[in-house]
């Protein structure tokens, strides 16, 4: 079942599975960033009122903004 990073708790580990409709403009950076489709991600830490994100991916820590979160189709892994 694919989510979004907002569903997920600190310590939630999920695969990015694509982008969603409508989100090309931060699809292209987020690709940049390394979030291509198969990378596994955690989050870190998530702000008091939920923005920005950290999550670790690659082995490097990335905050994402709820707009940036958005455009990530991710699949939580159990």
């Amino acid at each position: 079942m694919d989510e979004g990073l907002r569903g997920l708790s600190v310590g939630d580990r999920a695969s990015v599975i694509g982008f969603n409709e409508g989100a090309q403009h931060y699809r292209q950076k987020l690709l940049a960033m390394g979030l291509t489709p198969g990378t596994e991600i955690s989050v870190v830490r998530v702000a008091p009122l939920g923005d920005p994100v950290e999550i670790k991916v690659r082995g490097f820590s990335l905050s994402l903004r709820k707009h940036e979160a958005d455009a990530l189709k991710i699949e939580r892994i159990v």
